[in-house]
C-alpha cells in the first residue's frame, strides 16, 4: 500500500532522501581569514559547455556564501569517509573568522589556481571562481562556479571509474531530522549495467538534418560517434539559426565545436572501444 505524505517546506528534505555528496568548502574573507565548512547542495551545470561549471547552494547569512560574494572564489573540498568526524567539525557554528579546520586533522595546502587553501586530505578537489550568484527568494543562495582546476591524488587519475569510486570512498549525506544527528552512506555496493537498444531504436547515425548542409560539414558531421550525432546535429542546426545563415558550412561546423570544447578527445569518449 501507499500513503501520501504532506509536502511541508524544510522537512520535506527529510521525508525524501536526497543522496548528496559531501564536501566541504574552504573560503576567504575579505581579511583573508580561512573559513571551511560542509556542503552537499551541489551539481554538475551546463556539462556540454566549454567552460566547466558546478552548482553550489548556501544559506544566504552563511560565512561561506559571504565570503564568495566578497572574494569571488571557492574550494569544494571531497573527503573521503575515513574524516566524516573531521568534516563535522567544521559543521558546528563557530564565530565568524575563525578558521574550522584548525580544530580539525585536516591539512591546508595551497590550491593551484585560486587563493582559498585546498584540504591535503581530499581525494578530490574542485577551484571554482564565480560565474554567476542567484538570491532565491527565501533564505537560498546559489553560486554558479567556473571550476577552474580539478585537483586529485595522482595515482586516482588514470584509474578507471569504477576503481576510483571505490578507492575515493567518498561518503554520501542521507538527509536528518533534528538537525544534530547526521546520517551518511559510506562503503556503497557498486554494481554496473550497461544500456542497450531497445528494438527498433534510433540509430543514431539516421540523423534528420533540418537544413541544409555542405557536403564537406555533412562528412565531418558522420566522423562523430552515432550516439552523439544527432544532438550535435540539433546544436549545430540552431547555431546556425542564431548566426542568420541559411546553411551549416564547414566552418562553421569548426567554430560551434571549438565553442562547446567538443574536441576529438571529447568525442572518444562516445566512441565505442
Amino acid at each position: 500500500m501507499k500513503k501520501e505524505a504532506k509536502i511541508k517546506p524544510f522537512w520535506y528534505s527529510d521525508v525524501w532522501l536526497f543522496p548528496k555528496l559531501i564536501t566541504i568548502v574552504t573560503t576567504l574573507d575579505e581579511q583573508g581569514r580561512v573559513n571551511a565548512a560542509p556542503y552537499s547542495h551541489i551539481m554538475q551545470y551546463d556539462v556540454m559547455a566549454k567552460n566547466a561549471r558546478m552548482i553550489v547552494g548556501f544559506r544566504q547569512d552563511s560565512h561561506s556564501f559571504k565570503n564568495i560574494k566578497a572574494t569571488g572564489e571557492f574550494v569544494v573540498n571531497c573527503p573521503s569517509a575515513e574524516h566524516l568526524d573531521e568534516m563535522m567539525e567544521t559543521a558546528k557554528f563557530y564565530p565568524e573568522g575563525v578558521n574550522e579546520l584548525e580544530h580539525t586533522g585536516l591539512t591546508m595546502i595551497p590550491s593551484l589556481r585560486v587563493s582559498p587553501p585546498s584540504i591535503k586530505e581530499c581525494p578530490q578537489i574542485a577551484e571554482c571562481s564565480v560565474d554567476e550568484v542567484i538570491h532565491l527568494e527565501k533564505s537560498s543562495g546559489i553560486i554558479i562556479g567556473k571550476i577552474e582546476a580539478l585537483v586529485f591524488d595522482e595515482e586516482l587519475i588514470d584509474l578507471p571509474r569504477e576503481e576510483r569510486i571505490r578507492r575515493m570512498n567518498l561518503p554520501i549525506g542521507l538527509g536528518d531530522e533534528s538537525r544534530m544527528d547526521y546520517f551518511h552512506g559510506v562503503n556503497y555496493d557498486i554494481t554496473m549495467h550497461k544500456l542497450g537498444e531497445p528494438k527498433d531504436a534510433f540509430k543514431g547515425g539516421e540523423v534528420q538534418l533540418g537544413m541544409t548542409w555542405e557536403a564537406d560539414a555533412l562528412q565531418s558531421l558522420m566522423t562523430i560517434p552515432p550516439g552523439v550525432r544527432k544532438m550535435v546535429t540539433d546544436q549545430t542546426e540552431n547555431f546556425a539559426q542564431e548566426q542568420q545563415q541559411d546553411k551549416v558550412t564547414l566552418a562553421l561546423f569548426q567554430q560551434l565545436a571549438r565553442e562547446a570544447g567538443m574536441s576529438d578527445e571529447f568525442f572518444d569518449r562516445f566512441r565505442a572501444k
